[in-house]
């Protein structure tokens, strides 16, 4: 079973919340996959990684830059594992059947958006009943607070 975190975004949208959490990853030294809503979603958040941070670089690719299995983080809007990932990162609500196949999942959501919070509520319900190590993390002044476990 995988250990699930919920991230629920209130004050630092996706683009400066994500390359934070994929940078923890990569240093826990996961291999990373990163399902996004739609292909030109992955094609801005493939953009956004080569210019978040003058100082910093996310080693990462799409489609688009083809060589799945040598990239460290892989950004997709389909549900696959072509780099050998071990964390999972969801946004734009999308979902994974596999979860079962990675030690970390990461489901962020926008917490202003009312039907995204629903949509985020539906898939902890589903994650529980599949018995999964379930934790949700709220966003508070810029820093992640640990509110709840399931």
């Amino acid at each position: 079973m995988a250990e699930i975190g919920f991230y629920h975004l209130r004050s630092t949208a996706l683009e400066r919340a994500l390359p934070s959490i994929l940078e923890r990853g990569i240093a826990a030294g996961h291999r990373i996959v990163v399902i996004a809503g739609s292909s030109e979603r992955v094609e801005h958040l493939n953009d956004l990684l080569w210019t978040y941070n003058d100082a910093s670089f996310l080693p990462h690719g799409s489609a688009r830059d083809g060589n799945a299995e040598r990239q460290p983080i892989w950004l997709t809007a389909s549900d696959e594992n072509p780099n050998a990932a071990t964390m999972l990162v969801l946004v734009d609500g999308a979902g994974s059947s596999r979860l079962d196949s990675y030690a970390r999942c990461c489901d962020i959501f926008d917490g202003n958006d009312e039907a995204a919070v629903a949509a985020a509520r539906v898939r902890w319900q589903e994650a529980k009943a599949g018995g999964h190590q379930l934790v949700y993390w709220e966003q508070t002044e810029g820093k992640w607070e640990k509110r709840g476990a399931g």
